[in-house]
């Protein structure tokens, strides 16, 4: 037998399988996917399990009412598949305090996979709507599941992490086509290209014709690779004189953020690593212009407590200012009790003045705000952050003065796996800082993934990301995503770097979501498209 005769055959039973079998491959599928994403980035897996989604497909046109619901089935036990193992780290968080919401564990670690299997239910079942049975399937289910990934980015606040589009992060030249066509983009090409062996099992007069698509899908990642390596080499990690950069990664446990009583511990623990020298000739902060502390990095609203801040401006030499994150009081009369927060950036200058201020803008659900707050909080649940009421959302995005400095667009934790989350386009700053903290997940794969992810924005937007992260992963980027300097995961100390130089508007920057709504239109155009006239089962 061929090895095209047993592609065909194993095809084939993939095509027939029903009931709990087509279950267990599409889960199974979904979960092999998982090795395409950090920190694994074995994106070639693709090749078998995209592939085998379209026979899968192939097959619900044995179902009633043109196989949609077997395909939205179908299509739900892949994400299902996906999901849990792809964010499994979740549940971390919910031992931070134990006592009160470990037992929500299985909720979130099978719940919120659940929730976002419909959207990939809800593309499978598009992708059925425009199937034919020649080699457009493979655009049709590019353009559906990308248009649902764009859904599940965006519906109900968004939870775009683990897009598909990101199994072409690594390797690097790979990357730089983000640049062109955004996240977005490079899911659909991504679905796309690793969809294309599939149409080795077509029927066709001239068995040489079979390899056309997975050739030109192999012909369009090697143009990537080759634009991207041009790419790089056209962009040479350059730096901005004058502006020294010192990242304080604490790596302090999680409970201790939310205990006052830790308040002096806390802050002699970061006043005396930010002060540490990183060599025989460093004299500490004094060697740097910016000093970035991680996001929410007190139990307490600093700038209430004067002691607090008279420490900060003792530390840091003139010349040098602090970027650090802090829950923020609301301007209310004093002695009004404040019963809620904003998560905020705050820019200090060495004499303890207060120069700028960010409020985050995209909360996470159930982490800083609930669904229903009033509603859910009279029936007894809270947030992980347990700020009663939840968290205020900031009003505006705005670039942050930064002396010595260009202006920096504020970041913070996953506000940096949305897309096009950018100033205005009359104000493009010079770089992005992202203040994380990702303690809540221990040592696991979401560290990696929230990494790649914010990488993928300096890569969009041709901007340099400086990621300061409280247990890690601590980073500067160029704008073309290459890592200067960085400090792993789960460790204490600090990372001294200079600030990269940003490159002019990338055409994403300037175009935002439009190329990539321009490849998902034209491969709907294709895909209805149908040669003899007639709707194909």
């Amino acid at each position: 037998m061929s090895p095209s005769q047993r592609l065909r055959q194993i095809a084939l039973a993939i095509i027939l399988t029903w009931g709990w079998q087509r279950a267990i491959i599409a889960m199974g599928c979904g979960a092999l996917s998982v090795l395409a994403l950090a920190p694994f980035n074995l994106f070639p897996v693709l090749f078998i399990t995209f592939p085998v989604l379209v026979w899968l497909i192939d097959g619900a046109g044995a179902g009633r009412y043109g196989g949609v619901p077997a395909a939205a089935l179908t299509g739900y036990w892949f994400g299902l598949g996906y999901f849990v193992p792809g964010l499994y780290w979740i549940g971390y968080a919910f031992f931070v305090e134990a006592d009160t919401f470990a037992w929500l564990t299985p909720f979130a670690v099978l719940g919120l996979p659940a929730y976002l299997a419909i959207f990939t239910a809800i593309g499978f079942a598009l992708a059925r709507l425009l199937w034919s049975k020649n080699a457009t399937r493979v655009l049709a289910l590019a353009a559906s599941l990308t248009i649902s990934e764009w859904l599940r980015g965006h519906a109900l606040t968004g939870f775009p992490w683990n897009t598909f589009g990101y199994a072409l992060s690594e390797p690097l030249p790979l990357a730089q086509t983000a640049s062109l066509i955004g996240l977005w983009g490079m899911t659909f090409l991504t679905i796309a290209i690793f969809a294309s062996p599939a149409t080795l099992i077509d029927r066709t007069p001239d068995r040489r014709l079979l390899w056309r698509v997975p050739a030109a899908a192999l012909a369009l990642l090697f143009v990537m690779s080759i634009f991207g390596a041009i790419r790089l080499s056209l962009h040479p990690t350059t730096t901005l004189s004058g502006a020294k950069l010192r990242l304080m990664q604490p790596n302090l446990q999680q409970d201790a953020k939310f205990n006052y009583a830790a308040k002096p511990e806390v802050m002699k623990k970061y006043l005396a690593l930010s002060d540490r020298a990183s060599g025989p000739q460093s004299t500490g902060v004094r060697d740097a212009t910016i000093l970035i502390w991680p996001e929410s990095a007190f139990p307490f609203f600093l700038t209430r407590e004067a002691d607090a801040m008279a420490q900060i401006a003792d530390l840091l030499p003139k010349g040098t200012v602090l970027i650090t994150g802090s829950v923020r009081a609301p301007d209310v009369p004093r002695g009004t009790p404040i019963t809620r927060a904003y998560n905020s950036i705050y820019v200090i200058d060495h004499d303890g003045s207060v120069l700028a201020v960010y409020d985050k803008l995209h909360l996470v659900p159930f982490g800083e705000f609930l669904p229903y707050q009033s509603l859910m909080e009279k029936l007894g649940f809270e947030q992980l952050t347990r700020v009663r009421g939840g968290f205020i959302p900031g009003t505006v995005r705005h670039a942050l003065p930064v002396a010595g400095a260009p202006p920096a667009l504020p970041l913070i934790c996953y506000e940096a796996i949305f897309p096009g989350e950018v100033a205005g386009r009359s104000e493009r700053p010079g770089w992005i800082v992202n203040l994380t903290n990702d303690g809540w997940f221990g040592i696991s794969t979401g560290p990696y993934q929230h990494l790649e992810q914010s990488r993928m924005r300096a890569i969009e937007l041709g901007l340099p990301l400086v990621r300061s992260a409280n247990t890690g992963i601590s980073a500067v980027i160029d704008p073309v995503g290459r890592t200067t300097a960085s400090l792993g995961l789960g460790l204490e100390g600090i990372l001294d770097a200079n600030l990269p130089a940003a490159i002019p508007p990338t055409v994403y920057a300037r175009l935002g979501d439009a190329p990539a709504a321009m490849l998902v239109a034209v491969a709907v155009l294709l895909a209805v498209r149908r040669p003899t006239g007639k709707r194909k089962p």
